[in-house]
């Protein structure tokens, strides 16, 4: 479009802009706590502030910077309303799960208004209706049916023919009294709740596994050793699995947003389209300014070259709907989803009962990963929770997750068989500065990328998790892998999990004198 707005060069969410976060060292020495939790951001610290608040001693270990991962590039509804999700939870598994699943969301939502209204938080928390509405009158039924599950299980919504956007729409849903805050100020705060209570934080700090039994031992990269009575695996995809099988239980999908200043104020309201593509909105302050958070572009990690193609359909989105005077700031998440969209909490394996993972969030973590802190807290104090056995990862319905199982690794197999018979067009000359691409070295597959400088990094394609091969993600400059989600810098760093290792990386100068014919390129 003529008038489209530039992008932003690189993407930086908005939440960590302009706010004051705490730093902290990284583990230097060995340790014991009563819990070693193993993620810095809202699952971990809001676990960490509720086991501070019971007396017990506790260790948060981040392998980056709080704050810096999923919890930093969300939308930040926080909100029961997880999509047209009511309707199936109450086919699949009857009408008294997806009650739970509802209440212990709602649960979430309401701890979360207490905190901040008990510290007096400034965080921008503030109520807002949820709203799904249909352009389609396929999903206008859709629409239709989950008012009546609604109805069913007793959520506060009605149906609506309207929202105040230029849209035609068929269709809207609308859960009431939900909320939106600002996840950074939030949690920057608990963080100094949680320091004021004794509570450690390490950051820089990578947990590569785990010694488990009575009192399990986290192992650092760096070799320090961690020992508690629990150990909670809080690092969106699980740091370490056991037998559990997280990988073939998961799927990686990124999502893209954008944040917008329109010339006319936002109307109030939290929405997205349960048709597709998928848009999300709703509006955000920052030092000040107000913007519009315009998301979607969901798609399996991986599966993209062209991410930037993504932003730029938020922004043609935005633009045919506000009068939008600049795009200020652009970035993207990553989601995990379990088979059957009921995240994973509790108990990593049946053998493993002290060592507690939470996963899966779908693209609703802020209510969620609360949900977790709080089962966390019952389940090491011994206290009885009534959403245990609904969010525990050893359930496996026969229906509808075993078929998603079948289907998530089916594409597993595809993408490790064609990664590697995939044939590269291109040679280093041809990459562009600040881009990315695929090329032959003496026959073998690598992954090269040119800096702004002209400096060439070229790493090995090969995923260090199971073997399938890695795409370049031009959006984020980052080399991405279709199987289970793992990301890697354009040096070969881990970015995303499952994989532990970096991607084996070489010297471009001791490539310089090889010929075209040598080097196959």
């Amino acid at each position: 479009m003529e008038n489209e707005k530039k992008l932003p060069d690189a993407p930086e969410p908005l939440w960590r802009m302009g706010v004051e976060i705490p730093e902290f060292s990284p583990l230097e020495e060995d340790l014991e706590v009563d819990v070693v939790i193993v993620g810095g951001g809202i699952t971990g610290l809001t676990s960490a502030y509720v086991l501070v608040n019971e007396g017990l001693k506790v260790a948060v270990l981040e392998a980056d910077q709080i704050l810096n991962g999923t919890t930093g590039h969300t939308t930040a509804k926080v909100t029961a309303q997880h999509g047209l999700i009511y309707d199936e939870f109450i086919t699949n598994f009857g009408r008294s799960t997806a009650r739970l699943y509802y209440e212990a969301n709602t649960d979430a939502l309401k701890f979360i208004q207490k905190t901040v209204e008990e510290h007096q938080i400034e965080c921008d928390f503030k109520g807002q209706d949820a709203v799904i509405y249909s352009t389609t009158d396929e999903y206008a039924q859709k629409l239709e049916k989950e008012a009546k599950a609604y109805n069913k299980i007793g959520i506060d919504g009605e149906l609506v023919d309207q929202i105040p956007f230029k849209m035609d729409i068929k269709n809207a849903l609308v859960m009431k009294n939900q909320a939106q805050f600002h996840p950074v100020k939030y949690l920057a705060h608990l963080v100094n709740l949680i320091k004021e209570k004794g509570g450690y934080i390490f950051e820089h700090t990578v947990a590569v596994n785990v010694e488990p039994g009575e009192k399990p031992t986290v192992l650092t990269r760096e070799g320090k050793r961690v020992t508690g009575g629990f150990v909670l695996a809080c690092s969106h995809f699980p740091f370490y699995e056991g037998t559990g099988f997280y990988s073939a239980r998961l799927k990686a999908t990124r999502s893209y947003i954008v944040a917008a200043k329109t010339k006319d104020n936002y109307p109030g309201g939290m929405y997205i389209s349960a048709d597709q593509p998928t848009h999300s909105l709703r509006s955000a302050t920052s030092n000040g300014e107000e913007y519009v958070l315009i998301g979607g572009g969901n798609h399996q990690t991986g599966e993209r070259n062209d991410t930037l193609e993504d932003y730029s359909a938020l922004n043609i989105f935005g633009e045919q709907i506000f009068e939008v005077e600049k795009i200020h700031s652009r970035w993207s998440a990553q989601d995990l989803q379990t088979l059957d969209k009921i995240p994973y909490i509790g108990e990593l394996t049946t053998g493993e009962p002290n060592i507690l993972v939470a996963t899966g969030f779908r693209k609703w973590g802020m209510t969620n990963s609360t949900v977790a802190a709080l089962l966390f807290r019952d389940i090491i104090l011994k206290r009885n929770n009534p959403y245990r056995d609904l969010y525990s990862p050893a359930r496996f319905y026969a229906h509808p997750s075993l078929k998603n199982f079948f289907v998530n690794n089916a594409k597993v197999v595809k993408h490790l068989v064609q990664g590697k018979m995939e044939i590269p067009q291109k040679n280093v000359d041809e990459i562009p500065v600040g881009e990315g691409a695929v090329i032959s070295i003496n026959g073998h597959r690598k992954g090269a990328y040119k800096d702004e400088e002209g400096k060439v990094y070229i790493v090995d394609t090969t995923c260090t998790h199971v073997g399938c091969e890695v795409h370049w993600n031009n959006g984020e400059k980052s080399w991405d892998c279709p199987c289970h989600g793992s990301r890697f810098s354009y040096t070969g760093e881990v970015l995303e999990g499952p994989a532990e290792k970096p991607l084996q990386q070489y010297d471009f100068t001791m490539l310089d004198n090889l010929t075209s014919e040598d080097s196959g390129y």
